[in-house]
């Protein structure tokens, strides 16, 4: 953290840590804090999602909010401020910047009168708050617009009025050699000025690259908005913060904003046709845990050797043990279903064939098999797809399972996941039996071995003793990566699932 430059440490700046393992950037959710606000060292004073869980960060100091660097729903890399605290409030107000001396302004009328003979110099430009403004080393292009006449009025105002003391000055020097007298100043009538100045809307030129910083164009990106179909109110027509955020709640035909006195009526805008276009389509960010997830799944897609076998089995006797266990005065309290007997059905099969339990070492072309099951429980949530696993799964009882999946499941729903808790999975499980699903083809989660799909549970016409009758089968696909797990190995681990699945009194003789 560091201070400003003129207040020594009163502002102290708090900027995003690194909150996962190596991640570069975090989307802010949302801001507990206002400005004005008093802050504790120790309090949360928002909330982040990176790309692997939401996260809370406290800042590490007392004070009063003086500023928020960004909005919610902003996109910040590691190491950018995001809030600065005023850590002595009662110091009084901070240091303003000296009234400008009569030296000054003749140096403003001078640059003033430059401007107006360069009008394509580019000057100093505003720039993020906390970065200070640097002369660009380019020209930017003259902007294209359809409507052709005179400079702005105050522009040629602010040019008039620094070229009459030097017309003045000149005209003096010339009759003193003449030996006249000097002639007096014009006066240059100041314009009245309106109640209430609108800003200019400057009409949008279809196939004119919209001009707007590289903030507000990483903003636009950000929040899916196309910039050649928003209204700039910037001057000499750059697109602003404001005008993207409008873009998202306006309708396409903007209205005139409220103003003390009646306002000259602006000339009409043309809609482009993306708008049309943009009406009828979506585009939604791709950020955080989707954009992780994504990035993964086409890595594992395209790493490891996917190959996916499927079983049906019949399961009644697991569903006549899931309704004895919820009357069980030994699980009171806990949440039992199928996926629990899943679950420990895949430990037992891990148990009887280790090997499965492995991952690759690319860099060393060495198989590293693990003696422990890290069970990964694919869940879904508002955020997406994440996938937290159980530490030492193989080491815990029915009941410690079966809370260790509430837990897990629970936390992952309220988006409170750790990035620890999604780190060093072996095997995983997804249930997509929940959304009526039969079976998948489900891609491996990287660095693990395998990756069981459950169907869903349903009662089927199907041969049991001799005889047809209605019994609760459901279909199981397993994919598993093809350099750890040859096909003898993945269809043996599988049949042990079914088996036990089919008969859960195995899961006694085969532990």
């Amino acid at each position: 953290m560091t201070s400003t430059a003129n207040t020594g440490q009163r502002f102290r700046e708090f900027k995003m840590p690194d909150v996962g393992e190596g991640l570069t950037e975090a989307e802010i959710l949302k801001w507990y804090v206002n400005v004005g606000d008093t802050v504790t060292d120790g309090q949360v004073v928002c909330e982040v999602e990176t790309a692997k869980a939401a996260v809370e960060l406290p800042i590490p100091f007392d004070g009063v909010v003086h500023e928020l660097r960004f909005p919610e729903g902003t996109t910040v890399d590691v190491g950018q401020v995001i809030i600065s605290v005023d850590t002595q409030p009662g110091a009084g107000p901070a240091e303003e910047a000296p009234a400008p001396t009569a030296a000054h302004a003749e140096k403003s009328a001078a640059s003033a009168l430059a401007e107006e003979a360069e009008p394509e110099q580019q000057g100093r430009q505003a720039v993020l708050v906390g970065y200070g403004a640097a002369p660009s080393s380019t020209k930017r292009r003259p902007r294209k617009t359809a409507v052709t006449g005179t400079r702005p009025a105050a522009r040629e105002q602010a040019g008039a009025c620094a070229a009459a003391p030097q017309a003045t000055f000149a005209a003096g020097i010339q009759a003193e050699l003449n030996g006249h007298a000097a002639p007096a100043a014009p006066v240059v009538p100041a314009p009245a000025a309106p109640a209430a100045p609108a800003a200019p809307v400057v009409p949008v030129v279809p196939g004119a690259r919209p001009l707007a910083k590289p903030p507000v164009r990483k903003l636009a990106k950000d929040l899916g908005v196309d910039l050649a179909v928003v209204v700039p109110t910037g001057p000499g027509g750059v697109v602003t913060r404001e005008d993207v955020h409008a873009a998202l709640t306006t309708a396409p035909v903007a209205t005139a904003p409220a103003a003390a006195e009646p306002v000259a009526p602006q000339p009409a805008v043309p809609a482009a046709p993306a708008v049309e276009r943009s009406a009828r389509e979506t585009r939604i960010p791709v950020k955080g845990v989707r954009k992780a997830t994504a990035q993964a799944m086409v890595a594992s897609a395209f790493t490891a050797p996917h190959v996916t076998e499927f079983v049906t089995v019949d399961v009644t006797r697991t569903m006549k043990l899931v309704q004895k266990l919820k009357d069980d005065p030994d699980m009171a309290g806990l949440r039992v279903n199928p996926l629990l007997l899943v679950a420990r059905a895949l430990l037992v099969a891990v148990k009887r064939h280790p090997d499965v339990n492995a991952a690759w070492d690319e860099e060393n072309q060495e198989i590293v098999r693990k003696d422990y099951v890290n069970l990964g429980i694919a869940a879904a949530t508002p955020r997406g797809l994440i996938v937290p696993n159980i530490k030492e799964a193989q080491a815990k009882t029915l009941p410690e399972l079966s809370q260790a999946l509430a837990d897990l499941v629970g936390t992952a729903r309220e988006g409170k996941t750790s990035p620890a808790d999604m780190s060093g999975g072996t095997v995983t499980i997804t249930n997509v039996g929940v959304f009526g699903v039969d079976t998948g083809t489900p891609i491996i989660n990287p660095g693990e071995s395998a990756i069981l799909a459950v169907g869903a549970i349903k009662l089927q016409p199907w041969v049991h003793k001799g005889k047809v009758k209605p019994r609760h089968v459901t279909t199981l696909a397993l994919s598993f990566d093809h350099r750890l797990i040859d096909g003898e190995l993945g269809s043996k681990f599988l049949a042990d699932i079914a088996a036990v699945l089919e008969n859960p009194r195995r899961l006694i003789t085969w532990a």
